[in-house]
């Protein structure tokens, strides 16, 4: 009777044991959704984004939209210009949150005047810069060296404001020609207007990234800046801004940035991963 007794206590205590443990897990599981939620919710109002010219069809096509689902009630309203034309905006008070910029020297400058939030400073993609020319163009252009007989336009950026420029600038003196093509050269406020010139026939021939020339198909690449040309990569660094007012959802917006989901976008539009 006594071992019968024993045998009945250690079932019950098995079950209280099994039903213990089972709510446990259904509880770390409801706590794990319920942290998510908690996420979500946490991050609310607009997130106004800076950002430079080369990233607006991806964040405006694909990323602002995923980002504006997986946080309901969340507003990402976006600013493009040339990065410089950014800096100087966010130096004079644009009202902005995060910061994407087309090189480092425009963070870096806003950095050293503390309007960087610089522990959330990630170096994040790298581009190519490439010389395209119109889809039809019968111009006998393989190379940049070739730029020397052109007769017409070149369009760059500006180098004094626009990144694209000062790349398109590097490579031009470090193959010996920005004497020849400096008096050829128009000069775009950001590579989307030089991009404009040369996909509507106003100009001979562009200096863009290759994001830029995958976009529109009215323009095709002649060749790639060769590395010996282009020393300084083509970086693309987003940080949080000091001044943010919406730092919860700036902070949850770069994070996002960094996952494989958003990755896989700028991946899609042609940047490559800075690891």
């Amino acid at each position: 009777m006594k071992s019968m007794k024993k045998l009945l206590f250690i079932v019950i205590l098995a079950l209280i044991v099994a039903v213990g443990v089972g709510s446990c897990a259904a509880g770390l599981f409801d706590f794990g959704s319920g942290d998510s939620n908690s996420t979500n919710s946490n991050v609310s109002g607009e997130i106004n984004l800076a950002a430079a010219a080369s990233l607006k069809n991806a964040f405006d096509k694909d990323l602002i939209p995923m980002f504006e689902k997986q946080h309901p009630g969340v507003k990402v309203t976006p600013t493009y210009a040339s990065s410089g034309d950014l800096q100087t905006q966010i130096e004079n008070g644009l009202k902005a949150d995060v910061f994407m910029s087309a090189a480092n020297k425009q963070m870096n400058a806003l950095a050293n005047k503390s309007l960087v939030d610089n522990k959330t400073n990630v170096q994040s993609l790298e581009n190519k810069v490439v010389l395209i020319v119109p889809k039809d163009s019968k111009a006998n252009i393989s190379s940049f060296d070739d730029l020397k007989k052109v007769n017409g336009t070149i369009a760059i950026g500006d180098p004094e404001s626009v990144p694209a420029g000062q790349y398109a600038k590097e490579v031009l003196n470090n193959t010996g020609i920005w004497g020849d093509v400096e008096s050829k050269l128009s000069l775009g406020t950001d590579v989307t207007a030089v991009l404009n010139q040369v996909s509507q026939g106003s100009a001979d021939c562009g200096i863009v990234y290759a994001t830029d020339a995958k976009s529109d198909d009215n323009v095709k690449v002649v060749c790639e800046a060769p590395d010996s040309a282009l020393k300084t990569p083509v970086i693309y660094p987003v940080a949080v801004l000091s001044n943010a007012s919406n730092p919860d959802g700036a902070h949850a917006f770069v994070d996002f940035l960094q996952t494989k989901e958003a990755k896989d976008v700028f991946v899609e539009y042609g940047f490559t991963i800075h690891e």
